[in-house]
């Protein structure tokens, strides 16, 4: 299993970034799919997941409104478009394998993770 993201960044609070993640290794399509993000200090917080056709999402409340997953089954790949970004958003972002084929739930729930994106939110 592999998971690459990209679009991390340095962005001014109130801007927006959308981070990808390319999954290989394993039959993305029946596989729900997570972002997890860790802030220096922090433990890891669990932020959002989708189902594995995409049709159920789940936010935690700290992103809810903000933040939208989505993803192509197509390009084995899963977005994270974020919006009215806050300084307390800094922090590495990390895209995750759900542990259960065609199961999803809120919660940090995971088997594989990628090596993370960096989000830096300037205030």
């Amino acid at each position: 299993v592999q998971l690459v993201e990209s679009g991390g960044g340095l962005v001014q609070a109130g801007g927006s970034l959308k981070l990808s993640c390319v999954a290989s290794g394993f039959r993305f399509e029946n596989y729900a799919m997570s972002w997890v993000r860790q802030a220096p200090g922090k433990g890891p917080e669990w932020i959002s997941t989708i189902n594995y056709d995409g049709d159920d999402t789940y936010y935690a409340d700290s992103v809810k409104g903000r933040f939208t997953i989505s993803r192509d089954n197509t390009l084995k790949t899963v977005y994270l478009q974020m919006t009215a970004l806050k300084s307390d958003d800094t922090a590495v972002y990390f895209c995750s394998k759900y542990p259960f084929n065609f199961r999803a739930g809120p919660g940090l729930n995971y088997d594989y993770r990628g090596q993370g994106t960096q989000v830096t939110v300037s205030s």
